[in-house]
């Protein structure tokens, strides 16, 4: 039987589970990306959880999406968790019946709701899988699924603490496409509609918004100097009242108010110094960039691990951080102070620039073809074993045939 190699174009079926956030959504997609660059006849499905993100970004980047009606634990209100749990059985039903439908060769989970239920199933049916943990600290979710995962792809170092070491590969963290391309930034200045070339910063609250960002920015436009140039994603909640604000102000020409931006990479492009929440994802593409940064911590997620995050450049001397609580009276005084001193930016630009890990998305892409080689060496070994006449049978017919000879 003839052994497949890496260059042959055969047809794989993938499954990439997870979402809720950009966070994991965009990772996501860079990853299925990969696929198709290495093989486009390569068939991708993306499962999320029904009303979440991930439904309107997925579609939107070209691939099918199957929603799950799976939702978090409410730790607030225990009594809640009891529809919790039948959504969560009812998604383990309907991941068997997709994958068993799709027929998958590899299932990557991301992180997120969804993933849960979709390894599982993935795992039950022998089906090779994969994680992707973005953070420095592991979620509850990846945690319970690394032992049934064949390979765990990370971004930080040290989180054997948190899943096997022999499984761990450090990747990195996945980006999207367009962040790794060069972009002039007069043409990032045209695109915001900014009439001439000031200092800018990009004044990111996440996919979602953030509430603590929103306002330290909104608290800044009557004292904003008019030589520096505001590009800000609010976040569908902030979205109205920012547009008012600024109106009422008269700063549209200086200020640009976004509920979400899609070219990310101009609005890179465009940033001399960027304000963001330390989401994992986030992260990397500040590094990829090469941008300086003012980092909050999200105070709402678990085990503070936006901090953790946010603390592995600061200890690089690669971004400044300033807590939430901090925010309302120092972030945006820090931020224009620092945009205005090139000397501040420069060293902070560098810095981060070196903690920069590139090509993660293919590489985790080979990885999964790798377990999908795997599965296959062990199909073709098993099934020469089958077809084979074990050995003893060959040798009692060479037995009787020599007594024919000698008759």
């Amino acid at each position: 039987m003839k052994k497949k190699s890496k260059s042959d174009k055969i047809c794989q079926h993938v499954i990439i589970s997870g979402g809720g956030t950009g966070g994991h959504i965009f990772p996501a997609i860079a990853i299925a990306n990969a696929f198709i660059a290495q093989n486009q006849d390569t068939r991708i499905l993306f499962v999320g959880a029904k009303g979440r993100m991930e439904m309107e970004k997925v579609p939107a980047a070209g691939y099918k999406i199957i929603g799950l009606p799976v939702q978090g634990f409410n730790r607030k209100n225990l009594l809640r968790n009891f529809k919790v749990v039948y959504k969560l059985i009812v998604s383990l039903f309907m991941a068997v019946r997709i994958v068993g439908r799709f027929r998958p060769d590899v299932v990557i989970g991301v992180g997120g709701y969804a993933s849960g239920p979709v390894l599982f199933a993935a795992s039950l049916r022998g089906v090779p899988t994969l994680i992707q943990e973005q953070n420095s600290y592991a979620g509850v979710t990846n945690r319970i699924l690394s032992g049934l995962v064949k390979k765990i792809c990370v971004a930080y170092e040290e989180m054997d603490k948190y899943f096997p070491a022999r499984k761990i590969v450090i990747t990195g963290n996945p980006v999207r496409e367009q962040m790794t391309e060069s972009i002039m930034r007069d043409v990032s200045i045209r695109f915001f509609d900014f009439t001439d070339d000031k200092p800018t910063i990009l004044v990111l609250g996440g996919s979602l918004g953030a509430r603590t960002i929103n306002r330290s920015v909104l608290g800044c436009l009557d004292t904003l100097p008019p030589d520096i140039h505001l590009v800000w994603q609010t976040g569908s909640e902030f979205e109205d009242r920012a547009h008012r604000e600024v109106a009422a102000r008269k700063l549209q020409g200086q200020v640009k108010v976004f509920r979400f931006i899609n070219r990310m990479d101009l609005a890179f492009a465009a940033a001399d110094l960027v304000i963001s929440r330390a989401g994992a994802s986030t992260i990397s593409e500040l590094c990829i960039t090469g941008k300086p940064c003012i980092l909050v911590p999200s105070p709402n997620v678990a085990e503070d691990h936006q901090t953790k995050n946010a603390m592995a450049l600061v200890n690089k001397s690669a971004a400044i951080m300033i807590t939430d609580k901090e925010a309302m009276d120092k972030l945006m005084n820090t931020a224009i102070a620092t945009v205005q001193q090139q000397e501040t930016l420069e060293p902070f630009s560098e810095n981060i620039r070196k903690l920069a890990k590139f090509n993660a998305a293919q590489t985790i892409a080979e990885i999964a073809m790798g377990l999908i080689e795997t599965k296959q060496d062990l199909c073709d070994f098993v099934a020469n074993i089958v077809v084979q006449k074990p050995f003893w049978i060959n040798r009692k017919q060479e037995m009787n045939k020599n007594k024919r000879v000698c008759l």
